[in-house]
């Protein structure tokens, strides 16, 4: 099962228009069990563009980080176009990022992806929830439980004129 991360990460995308998919296993072995997983693979049809993301909510040092990493992306390399998505050009181009705690000051990439920290994350997954408008306009459909959440939460935040206990009005 997806972590709560890897659930709000698919939800943005799949609302965005990306086809999503999640935890694919890769590389099956000829004595059992597969290379790798990866968390999510997302493509946008329209704009063409391909992204794999590995969200991580772990607290493990830059090096562990750099050796579990790359070991994710390197299986991206290798598989998303070849295993998962063959229609696309052998020769297609993709992002790959590690969302994690931390920051990107330091340390911009890791395992050959771009690091994104959690908060940058869901700063853009909150301007792009926000730009939809209250919910009574324009709600999150049902089956984006984490997105409608956010929906509700930014809006009602936004409201801060009722007490405890009061019930926002307009909603």
């Amino acid at each position: 099962m997806a972590n709560h991360l890897e659930q709000l990460v698919a939800e943005w995308l799949e609302h965005k228009g990306y086809f999503v998919r999640r935890n694919i296993k890769v590389g099956k072995l000829s004595h059992g069990g597969f290379e790798g997983e990866l968390d999510i693979v997302a493509y946008h049809p329209v704009e063409n563009h391909l992204l794999h993301i590995e969200p991580s909510i772990d607290a493990h040092t830059w090096a562990k980080r750099e050796e579990r990493f790359r070991k994710k992306f390197d299986a991206g390399r290798k598989y998303i176009i070849a295993d998962i998505m063959p229609w696309l050009p052998h020769n297609k181009t993709f992002e790959q990022w590690a969302v994690v705690w931390g920051s990107d000051v330091n340390h911009a990439e890791v395992g050959g992806g771009k690091v994104v920290p959690i908060w940058k994350l869901y700063r853009l997954i909150a301007k792009d929830v926000a730009a939809l408008g209250k919910a009574a306009g324009n709600a999150i459909p049902e089956t984006f439980p984490l997105l409608r959440t956010m929906q509700y939460t930014l809006y009602w935040v936004t409201l801060d004129k009722s007490e405890p206990g009061d019930s926002p009005h307009n909603t």
